[in-house]
């Protein structure tokens, strides 16, 4: 207690301090939002546009025949090598190659694995992005290949990331899968010389297959 009295500088201060609460703070105007992203009209036209932006094939298919064509294609297009893909059932009956095939259930992408395949959990219009989780084969399914190939239907297409992450969270999505990432076009940088090089991290291809039907 003594030394609180001996010391004038330090009371000084709480005295300021005490009076400052006394008075009543005037509410501050509130500001109004800024606008960063453009309001959505179209949320599969918009999903196309920011696709382009972001250096992604988007291939639109309208049924499962035509998926199973339009991945066969892509694939055609890849050098020889093992291809990953997520097990699911309605993947065991999209792909239809005579190339090696490593599914998810068997272990994890191998680097020499020259794609891999996965669906989606959302698509996101405004910003043209893929929201994934750790249920498409792991972490490496999204980042080792040089190729990714990702389904999704045309109801996984969301207006926001707000309303993908809040699907994901009353569905459970979150709670049960060790990641989730958004993926927004192939992986690439402009560090050196502000010149843009893709597949700096790989994939140097994302390609987005989206069903319609």
């Amino acid at each position: 207690m003594g030394s609180e009295t001996n010391n004038p500088s330090r009371q000084r201060i709480l005295g300021r301090i005490r009076g400052g609460l006394r008075v009543p703070v005037a509410d501050l105007p509130s500001a109004p939002e800024s606008v960063i992203f453009e309001p959505i009209t179209n949320p599969l036209e918009r999903f196309q546009q920011e696709c382009v932006s972001n250096l992604m094939e988007c291939l639109l298919t309208s049924n499962a025949a035509e998926s199973a064509q339009q991945l066969a294609s892509v694939l055609n297009s890849l050098p020889a090598g093992e291809i990953f893909v997520q097990d699911v059932p309605w993947l065991r009956q999209m792909v239809q190659t005579t190339r090696l095939i490593r599914w998810s259930s068997e272990g994890a992408p191998r680097e020499s694995s020259q794609a891999t395949i996965s669906m989606a959990e959302a698509l996101i219009a405004q910003t043209g992005s893929i929201f994934v989780t750790a249920s498409c084969g792991g972490r490496g399914a999204s980042v080792v290949a040089p190729v990714h190939i990702v389904f999704a239907t045309l109801n996984q297409l969301v207006p926001d990331l707000a309303t993908a992450l809040g699907n994901a969270t009353q569905a459970g999505t979150l709670q049960n899968n060790s990641f989730a990432c958004v993926i927004s076009g192939s992986s690439r940088t402009a560090d050196i010389e502000k010149i843009l090089v893709q597949g700096a991290h790989v994939p140097v291809r994302l390609v987005v297959m989206v069903q319609t039907a």
